[in-house]
């Protein structure tokens, strides 16, 4: 669950095309969510679960910690067959399981119950019921980070955002600070839907940076590498930190300067958390 909670990047992939399992793992994605839901067709969904029990087998012992499975929503046709193969998978080494729809506690605590703890739970925000139960959702057992759908956020509210999404950003300070709260991990930020719009990823993943987000969903593996490389600290970055460390180190635990910039506590606790950062994938 470790690698879950501190990934960068979760790369979906369909359930039924079991080929792509092992390059999307192959891909440098933090982890890989198969996706049972919105990639497979309601008349293909029986298959994809065989399909993915196959491929999931066939995966190396060490690779199924950081693969996640997203399952189709509570009150579907497929769900209850869904929870029966994540709770049989969770046995064998799966990683997590993605609740998309999560807008109930009782949904989250059977999911959880059945996985077990060695299994993270990843809610899937996606509407204003979900919105509205952040705090529950994100203290339930088994919760290891919270995820924005942004897309279906829009479309549960009717609303048509710009290309910045900037009428989102009270949601997405909401997951922020739900998480927090809660003492998980940076939440898990939507997609760019665009796969060719590496300027328009760039733009979205550093927003994602911005508004304290610690990870991005991404639909096509030419993403991961865009969005690791914006989530993780500059250079400099890293470099201020470890003069700040150093500084306060010389100091004495004191108030100093660096850079005609006081250096106090809330301070030196973002210069730990940058270096801290170094490690995510």
């Amino acid at each position: 669950m470790t690698g879950i909670a501190s990934a960068r990047t979760f790369l979906f992939v369909p359930a039924n095309r079991p080929e792509r399992y092992a390059k999307a793992l192959a891909s440098g994605a933090g982890a890989v969510i198969i996706d049972l839901e919105d990639a497979v067709a309601p008349d293909a969904k029986v298959a994809a679960r065989q399909q993915l029990t196959d491929g999931f087998n066939a995966l190396p012992a060490t690779e199924r910690s950081r693969v996640l499975v997203r399952i189709n929503a509570a009150g579907t046709p497929w769900h209850a067959d869904d929870l029966a193969l994540v709770e049989m998978l969770a046995m064998l080494g799966l990683g997590g399981v993605v609740l998309p729809k999560a807008e109930s506690v009782a949904d989250l605590v059977q999911l959880a119950a059945m996985v077990g703890p060695g299994c993270a739970v990843l809610p899937l925000i996606e509407s204003a019921a979900g919105f509205a139960a952040l705090d529950l959702l994100a203290t339930c057992p088994g919760v290891t980070r919270l995820v924005f759908g942004n897309l279906d956020f829009q479309a549960d509210l009717g609303m048509a955002c710009g290309p910045d999404e900037a009428e989102l950003q009270p949601v997405r300070l909401g997951l922020v600070l739900a998480s927090r709260r809660a003492g998980l991990p940076a939440p898990v930020d939507g997609v760019t839907p665009a796969t060719g719009d590496t300027a328009q990823l760039q733009q979205d993943a550093a927003r994602s940076r911005r508004s304290g987000f610690g990870a991005r969903l991404c639909i096509h593996p030419s993403q991961v590498a865009v969005v690791q490389a914006a989530l993780a600290p500059t250079k400099a970055e890293r470099d201020w930190a470890q003069r700040v460390i150093e500084g306060s180190r010389q100091a004495g635990g004191a108030v100093f300067t660096i850079d005609g910039r006081m250096v106090d506590t809330p301070v030196l606790r973002l210069a730990e958390r940058t270096l801290a950062d170094e490690t995510g994938k």
